[in-house]
C-alpha cells in the first residue's frame, strides 16, 4: 500500500479543485497534482463531510473510533490474561495440588 499523501497536500489539492475555473475538470487537476482522479473525488467527499456539508463520519470521528477499538482490543486481551491467571491460581490452591503435606498423609494419623 503506498504511503498516504500529507494532509496539507490533500487540503491544497481540494482547495484548488473547489475553486477551479469553468472548463477545468477534476481529472485535469488530479493529473496536474499527480494523483488519481478517484482519489481526488474521495478527498473532496471527505472534505465535504468534515466541513459538515455532507452526512458521514468525519476524519476526527474515524480517528476516535479507531483509537477506541484499539483500546477495547487491548482491554479484552488484558481481561483474558487476568481470567487465565485467576483460573491458574484457583487450581493451584485446590487440595492435593501442592497444599497438602509431602507424604500425602494427614499429619495427625500414624
Amino acid at each position: 500500500m503506498p504511503a498516504p499523501y500529507p494532509q496539507e497536500f490533500r487540503e491544497d489539492v481540494v482547495r484548488v479543485a473547489r475553486s477551479r475555473e469553468d472548463g477545468i475538470t477534476i481529472a485535469q487537476i488530479a493529473k496536474d497534482f499527480g494523483v488519481h482522479e478517484i482519489t481526488l473525488h474521495k478527498w473532496i467527499r471527505q472534505a465535504d463531510i468534515d466541513d459538515g456539508n455532507r452526512p458521514g463520519r468525519t476524519r476526527e470521528e474515524s480517528t476516535e473510533l479507531r483509537e477506541a477499538r484499539k483500546q477495547i482490543r487491548l482491554l479484552q486481551q488484558e481481561n483474558e490474561v487476568l481470567r487465565r491467571a485467576a483460573a491458574y491460581l484457583s487450581q493451584a490452591n485446590l487440595p492435593g495440588k501442592g497444599s497438602s503435606p509431602a507424604s500425602g498423609r494427614c499429619p495427625h494419623r500414624s
